[in-house]
């Protein structure tokens, strides 16, 4: 008795090898971008796309080298300023938080959250 296998994905039957899953590269590609999905996204993974977004946003508001926004309009954009790469302290103690160049430093003016956005300098270097 003859036995006729299926494509994983999409159940067409299958011609060919005997160990072949899939009936062609697009149906593969769909399976494994389906079974990915399925898994819980990796820590690593979550970093990184939340250092992509935030570096995407500074970038996006810091367009003149140094500039004042409010809080709220970064964190609304989807901006969280736990996930940075690194940081530089001024000459007066302020700590400054890096997301590669993109710089920022949270400050109070006027009972309003702001960021001071900024960017890499060669002088932070030393």
């Amino acid at each position: 008795m003859k036995q006729h296998k299926k494509c994983v994905y999409c159940d067409e039957k299958l011609v060919g090898r005997s160990d072949k899953k899939f009936c062609d590269a697009q149906c593969k590609s769909a399976y494994q971008y389906q079974q990915t999905k399925l898994q819980p996204q990796r820590f690593y993974t979550k970093v990184d796309n939340q250092l992509k977004l935030n570096r995407k946003i500074l970038k996006e508001y810091n367009r003149g080298g140094k500039v004042t926004v409010r809080e709220a309009l970064l964190v609304d954009k989807g901006f969280d300023p736990n996930f940075f790469t690194h940081y530089w302290k001024n000459q007066k103690g302020e700590v400054y938080l890096f997301v590669y160049e993109f710089g920022f430093l949270k400050i109070k003016e006027r009972n309003n959250e702001k960021y001071v956005l900024v960017l890499w300098q060669e002088y932070m270097s030393k």
